[in-house]
């Protein structure tokens, strides 16, 4: 069959997300993923990650709100979905919730190669509060899970390099001011969905990037995580890194999720002419397999363990009885503890793949590590060569300009303020200005007239914006007590806290 993009309900049980939090974030949430920069620096780290660790941290997360009115009481709730489909594979995505693919089943085998869970429960792991776990998800932003989990992205059908169609899901990123996108394309004959990447820097000064997509796999005393590396950096959230030997570490073979009792970080330290891919491999030596140009360089493996906690936050996230999970995960850095520069003007782009592996299990789960990666690796060459792929993210790079000719879903409104103030041209992925709507209506008249306009009635003060440029609007507008409100904020974000409690003392 030719490949197909449908609209669909997906009905699951879910409780309520709830409404935004009216409070300005002021803090970061996640302060899990802290390194000690100046104990790290005396170790024996690559330059590049001993920069990258240091650079940018984020300071707070505005402009970005706090998701933290949702509940636990669940009810059978529908879900705007995107089916993608040829007659090898089905990829179910969800674009009202950050544009996760929430199924990948593969039609030939019968088998759901991710882990797909069977309820939406948000919990309290993304970096503004609200996330769910399970099928893949985009991280973009800063170390941690995305603001935009739970929120909506565009979406649209656009021309496929093979002549079909591909589902284009774009947004604005709100904590580093990126725009970018995300394109998959499932060609009639293919085992394998591919996804094209592109974040741009549309401004006149650098920013700091990143990027991970997280993987859920399904988890038992047989999965096995294969990787083309013999090292990895552990990350126990104790605010430190170290080199530790793969597959095996501290007596224990790592690479089978179950067998660590605690929840941790194995970030792959692959060689630099190594093909970039990672799977996740059953008794049968069946499973899912990713893989990209080597843009995506980094590798990891995420897992609960075995212990007591690691298996009640499984049962928090979903429910009893329900098989667990473990996350093979994909990123421009070696660690997901980095921020990478992106120059002015630039982009990073590359090409993702997912699809079935088959390797032969005596080899995928004998005692010699590198003969199960040997078979991993030459089954996956086998399936879909690595030229293949490099000759798709060439094919698909002139793709990625073309325009959208059906809309599948609308996300915010913040992109178009953007384009609307500073005129940004980002083909491909448009901003109308017909997005905006009530949150947005107050700055683009700011950024029209000068002035913050006074509401007609009173309300919470809504979401601030606190990049510099909207900083310097807020300091030369006439000062009203909403105004100087905002102003405080983005004060307080750039880090003038003293003049931030001036502008609020004023507002009051």
């Amino acid at each position: 069959m030719a490949t197909t993009v449908r609209r669909a309900v997906l009905t699951l049980p879910a409780a309520p997300l709830g409404p935004e939090n009216p409070l300005p974030a002021l803090r970061p949430l996640d302060e899990t993923h802290v390194v000690d920069v100046a104990e790290e620096g005396r170790r024996d780290l690559p330059r590049d990650m001993a920069r990258q660790l240091g650079y940018e941290p984020l300071r707070t997360l505005l402009p970005v709100r706090v998701l933290d009115g949702y509940g636990r009481e669940r009810t059978p709730t529908g879900l705007d979905a995107i089916i993608i489909e040829n007659d090898r594979l089905r990829v179910t995505v969800l674009p009202g919730l950050g544009g996760r693919i929430q199924s990948l089943f593969h039609k030939t085998t019968g088998r759901e190669l991710l882990y797909r869970n069977p309820v939406l429960q948000p919990a309290d792991f993304a970096l503004n509060g609200a996330w769910f776990s399970g099928g893949i998800e985009w991280n973009i932003g800063a170390t941690g899970h995305t603001t935009l989990t739970c929120a909506p992205l565009h979406a649209a059908v656009v021309p496929a390099p093979d002549g079909g169609e591909m589902v284009r899901l774009w947004e604005w990123e709100r904590l580093r001011d990126l725009p970018y996108q995300v394109d998959l394309w499932l060609p009639a004959d293919s085992d394998f969905l591919y996804v094209g990447v592109r974040i741009r820097n549309p401004h006149e000064q650098a920013v700091p990037t990143y990027w991970w997509s997280n993987i859920a796999v399904p988890e038992d005393e047989t999965t096995r995580i294969v990787a083309p590396a013999d090292e990895a950096w552990h990350f126990g959230y104790e605010r430190s890194l170290r080199r530790v030997p793969v597959p095996e570490f501290g007596g224990v073979d790592r690479s089978y999720p179950l067998r660590s009792e605690h929840a941790a970080d194995y970030f792959y330290e692959l060689p630099e002419d190594a093909r970039r891919w990672i799977a996740s491999l059953d008794a049968t030596g069946q499973g899912l397999v990713q893989t990209s140009t080597d843009q995506l360089r980094g590798r990891k493996l995420f897992l609960w363990g075995s212990g007591t906690g690691g298996r009640r936050w499984q049962e928090w996230l979903t429910e009893p009885g329900t098989p667990g999970y473990a996350e093979i995960q994909a990123g421009l850095a070696r660690t997901q503890l980095e921020h990478i520069k992106l120059e002015a003007g630039a982009e990073f782009s590359w090409l993702e793949a997912y699809g079935p592996l088959a390797g032969d299990p005596a080899a995928v789960h004998g005692a010699d590590w590198t003969a199960a990666r040997t078979e991993a690796e030459a089954r996956l060459e086998a399936a879909l060569p690595r030229a293949q792929v490099d000759a798709a993210y060439e094919a698909w790079r002139p793709y990625a300009d073309h325009e959208p000719t059906e809309t599948l879903a609308t996300g915010s409104g913040w992109g178009a303020l953007e384009v609307l103030r500073a005129g940004h041209k980002l083909p491909g992925t448009p901003f109308d200005e017909s997005a905006l709507d009530e949150e947005q209506a107050p700055w683009a008249e700011l950024y029209r007239s000068g002035t913050f306009p006074v509401p007609r009635r009173v309300i919470p003060p809504g979401p601030t914006l606190v990049a510099a440029h909207w900083r310097d609007m807020l300091e030369t507008a006439p000062a009203e007590p909403l105004t100087e409100y905002h102003l405080g904020v983005a004060q307080w974000h750039a880090g003038d806290t003293a003049q931030a409690v001036r502008s609020w003392e004023r507002g009051l």
